[in-house]
């Protein structure tokens, strides 16, 4: 699918193209007793509590340059939060600004002044911290939205979100929808270049992960997911460390943990690994 360069495309009215990002983080760990168990959900929920996640969710708004509007938050019992902003466009960007956005794959920054041109546009956050009764596994999952309409495309957000996530497993899945008018008429469903949403992920992340990429470029969908490359049974173990385990031990709980990892990462149950 050819997309041409759109640095000097004039519009008819308002950009009404809707650009949505679905970024959705996983960290597994191990606990061996209950009350372990227990204490590892107490501490996610602390960790990514709905202040913690408000303050990350604002610093996605001044990335790609929006007014927030309102914001809604909460905390469940007896574990989970959600984070809802509502947010217009903030100041138009610059002839230079379009163009870099249009002309240039590359990841966005971390919170730092960015200007952006959004409206009718949402980011919301909901946590789901759980814990296996059995094998000791314990999973927090967070799914971030990040939809807007306008110049700029909440992929330059997505750098921070990944550096605000201790994410051993990410999926990520973009789409652009609607169209837009120039000024003579000529419908236009995508007002950007993009290959692939790796593109806009520092090689220095990219380079810790597994990835897969699946995009319909027909469709204006892209997707893409990735699995943490290295493995330290340390950084997967709450409450105690690979010392306190016999060898034995330490094969089983490995095993456990990666079936866990790879059974999110394809999407099926596996009968081991």
């Amino acid at each position: 699918m050819e997309i041409k360069s759109f640095k000097k495309l004039k519009l008819y009215g308002f950009n009404n193209l809707t650009k949505s990002l679905s970024f959705n983080m996983y960290d597994i760990c191990y606990a061996k007793t209950a009350a372990d168990r227990q204490r590892y959900i107490e501490y996610i929920d602390e960790q990514y509590n709905a202040e913690r996640l408000t303050t990350i969710l604002t610093n996605v708004s001044e990335i790609i340059g929006a007014n927030i509007l309102n914001i809604a938050k909460q905390d469940y019992d007896p574990q989970g939060a959600s984070v809802t902003i509502l947010i217009a466009e903030g100041h138009p960007p610059t002839d230079h600004q379009c163009t870099e956005q249009a002309e240039h794959e590359t990841p966005g920054p971390l919170p730092e002044t960015i200007v952006g041109h959004l409206d009718k546009s949402h980011i919301a956050v909901h946590t789901y911290p759980e814990s296996h009764p059995d094998d000791g596994i314990s999973t927090f999952r967070a799914d971030i939205d990040v939809s807007t309409c306008g110049h700029i495309s909440p992929l330059k957000a997505l750098n921070y979100l990944i550096h605000s996530f201790e994410s051993d497993i990410i999926t990520i899945d973009y789409r652009v929808r609607g169209f837009t008018r120039d000024v003579s008429g000529k419908k236009y469903f995508i007002d950007h270049k993009i290959n692939s949403i790796q593109n806009y992920i520092p090689g220095s992340t990219r380079e810790k992960y597994q990835a897969i990429d699946v995009n319909v470029y027909q469709e204006n969908i892209f997707h893409t997911k990735m699995i943490l490359k290295e493995f330290d049974l340390d950084n997967y173990l709450f409450g105690i460390s690979k010392k306190d385990l016999s060898p034995s031990q330490r094969r089983k709980i490995k095993q456990r943990l990666k079936k866990e990892m790879l059974e999110i990462f394809y999407g099926r149950n596996m009968s081991k690994v």
